[in-house]
């Protein structure tokens, strides 16, 4: 082979070589361009303080198989979630209700994509004083509106019932609203109104009377020992009782992306409702998706 033919021939090889790598990273089937899109990079994940426990164990674990993945986790509540995602303050927002109870505009709702995670209980807590062990539905009702102010009302002793209300922006609160007060708000321009749950557990520890409302997954033995979870029309708050049917109380955790998740976001989202978190799900007082179903 001549020196002219050589150098010819050697030039196509490169180019095809040259234009080959490029195709390579550029096709969506390769394993290592596929794997770096998704497990890689950084996210803001904002909202439900109610599912804040489980996002951030979640994280944690999704970030120790993936070293490249950066996945925040802050509360804030699920208004300030809904929100975040909006604007573009946040990749995937967290939040106890739909986006459409949230926002109260179908059309702005239509925007974000809604992925259920999870089921999530809640319990209506008590002071220790208090003696009534369950009430109604109806009866939570007209405590909450302010027509019911005793507890001898409802079978309890001579007491004044302190009602301890969640922030307008809580998602947790517009459960409660959701189920138990069957869309009608209640009275808060009596008793307190406390932001979050911790607040909410201090503030029932230390007022006798109070009666208020927190996640079962908040509901640990720690926090049992400060405030005492009751039952509605009988029936003991707990996930088996969710899960069976019986108990009313409940919803769907949601993490909404603006538009369809992709990448990171959407990688992280299977990530928490794959059989390899349910362990987490359970062991931190949730309803994995495939009881629910």
């Amino acid at each position: 082979m001549n020196k002219k033919i050589m150098k010819t021939f050697i030039g196509v090889v490169t180019a095809v070589a040259v234009a080959g790598s490029f195709v390579g990273c550029g096709s969506k089937n390769s394993n290592v361009g596929e794997t770096t899109s998704l497990t890689s990079g950084e996210i803001m994940v904002l909202g439900s303080s109610a599912l804040q426990p489980l996002a951030e164990v979640a994280a944690k674990d999704f970030m120790e198989k993936n070293n490249e993945a950066v996945i925040n986790v802050q509360g804030g509540g699920s208004g300030a979630g809904i929100k975040g995602v909006l604007e573009g303050n946040a990749d995937i927002g967290n939040s106890d209700v739909t986006a459409e109870q949230k926002l109260g505009d179908e059309e702005k709702a239509k925007e974000l994509a809604d992925h259920e995670v999870c089921g999530i209980g809640f319990a209506v807590v008590v002071s220790k004083d208090v003696t009534v062990e369950s009430l109604t539905k109806e009866q939570i009702q007209d405590i909450f509106k302010g027509n019911i102010t005793n507890w001898n009302q409802v079978g309890g002793t001579d007491k004044e019932i302190v009602l301890v209300h969640r922030k307008s922006s809580s998602g947790t609160r517009m459960s409660f609203i959701d189920k138990i007060m069957d869309g009608e708000k209640e009275d808060t321009s009596i008793g307190i109104t406390k932001p979050e749950s911790g607040a909410v557990r201090e503030a029932v520890k230390v007022t006798e009377g109070s009666i208020s409302y927190l996640a079962l997954s908040y509901l640990s033995e720690d926090v049992r020992e400060d405030v005492k979870p009751i039952g509605i029309n009988g029936v003991e708050p707990s996930n088996e009782n969710i899960i069976k049917g019986d108990y009313i109380f409940w919803s769907f955790e949601h993490m909404y992306t603006k538009g369809e998740a992709e990448g990171l976001e959407k990688a992280f989202i299977d990530y928490m409702v794959s059989e390899e978190n349910v362990k987490n799900v359970e062991a931190l007082g949730y309803i994995p998706m495939s009881k629910l179903k």
